[in-house]
């Protein structure tokens, strides 16, 4: 089946990049957990995390597994035009490096949430940012 570069383009210009489902649905089990009071695509810092705790430092990025090259899942490369979407991903891989470095020289603590893993087990991804949080509450009363 061919596809005219006419729809591709309106699919890919369709894509979301904020409240997208895997965003909403680690929100919701974040809430389920008792955490709240976080900040959605906080810009007052480097990267506009998806996820942010300013007070405890804690930004989160939830991550598409293809725009981003998931790690674990090892999604396919586009079979056209293979030039562009490689050099497109090594772009995004390189900027979420960059901005994950600097928010770290910066103290803060960075969580990357792949959209496979919250399919996966989204209780799992919360216990993980839970778990950072309390940490970050511990070491603030110390």
């Amino acid at each position: 089946m061919s596809y005219s570069k006419e729809r591709i383009s309106n699919a890919l210009r369709a894509v979301k990049s904020k409240n997208t489902a895997p965003e909403i649905c680690l929100r919701k089990a974040l809430r389920a957990k008792g955490l709240c009071g976080y900040r959605l695509f906080w810009n007052k810092v480097i990267g506009k995390p998806d996820i942010a705790f300013p007070s405890k430092k804690i930004a989160i990025f939830v991550n598409g597994c293809f725009w981003h090259r998931c790690p674990y899942c090892k999604q396919k490369m586009p079979q056209s035009n293979v030039e562009f979407w490689y050099e497109k991903f090594e772009r995004n891989k390189f900027r979420d490096q960059k901005i994950q470095k600097e928010l770290a020289e910066l103290g803060w603590n960075v969580i990357v949430i792949w959209e496979c893993q919250i399919k996966r087990d989204v209780e799992r991804c919360a216990d993980i940012i839970k778990e950072a949080y309390e940490k970050a509450l511990r070491l603030k009363n110390k």
